[in-house]
């Protein structure tokens, strides 16, 4: 039996902007659905998992995010001097999760079935695998546009191309984040080298998840949280 990743990566660290004016004096993962923060939301997936660490990135409005997750046990990666991206952030919170594979969530969706995360905890095998990601078909999705990010193959492979659409949700080996020059830069560097050697995989979620990077997310998720 293969090890479970023991550390999480939440990723909270962005502006926003999509969001208007509702971030303009708080940071998105603070803004409510169902009366709760959305990064509350995450946490709860996140406690399934029981896992040994838990990091958040932080840079716009930072200290209202720290005041709202330090007493959760939260442990904080702040971005001061610029915003470094997802891969960026993920490397220099590298100190707190620590050198093994990690799951990482993005916090400004809501998923209506399974807990993604631990459905990629039992599905991840790390001698096949250097990523796997939870990806929903796009007939699955709410809020969502667009033809899909991912194509899967029979044994889960993925190359770009329509329909799937990835949700936020990965476990993810971090030894190539060492090999990106730059301080700032995304996880599509990481997944296109994973790629082009055969690592990078996918599991299908059953259930349905829903986009909150604009405004009407808000009440798309709120309806499908009531649907449950």
């Amino acid at each position: 039996m293969t090890r479970h990743p023991e550390a999480v990566m939440l990723f909270a660290a962005g502006f926003g902007t999509r969001m208007g004016a509702l971030t303009k004096d708080r940071p998105k993962p603070l803004i409510e659905v169902a009366g709760r923060p959305l990064i509350d939301h995450a946490l709860d997936l996140v406690a399934d998992l029981g896992p040994d660490r838990v990091v958040a990135n932080l840079h716009y409005l930072p200290d209202q995010l720290e005041a709202h997750l330090a007493p959760k046990g939260v442990l904080l990666s702040r971005e001061e001097h610029e915003i470094l991206e997802t891969g960026g952030g993920l490397r220099a919170a590298l100190p707190l999760l620590g050198p093994d594979p990690v799951y990482t969530l993005n916090t400004d969706a809501i998923w209506a079935g399974p807990n993604p995360l631990t459905m990629l905890r039992d599905a991840w095998n790390p001698d096949r695998m250097d990523a796997l990601l939870m990806c929903i078909p796009t007939n699955q999705t709410i809020g969502h546009t667009g033809t899909g990010d991912f194509t899967a193959d029979a044994e889960g492979r993925i190359t770009r191309g329509p329909g799937l659409v990835y949700g936020g949700a990965q476990i993810l080996k971090t030894d190539r984040l060492m090999s990106i020059p730059d301080k700032a830069f995304s996880l599509n560097l990481i997944w296109d080298q994973m790629h082009s050697q055969g690592r990078l995989f996918a599991a299908t979620y059953p259930g349905r998840w829903c986009d909150v990077g604009r405004p009407e997310g808000i009440a798309l998720a709120e309806g499908l949280i009531a649907d449950v």
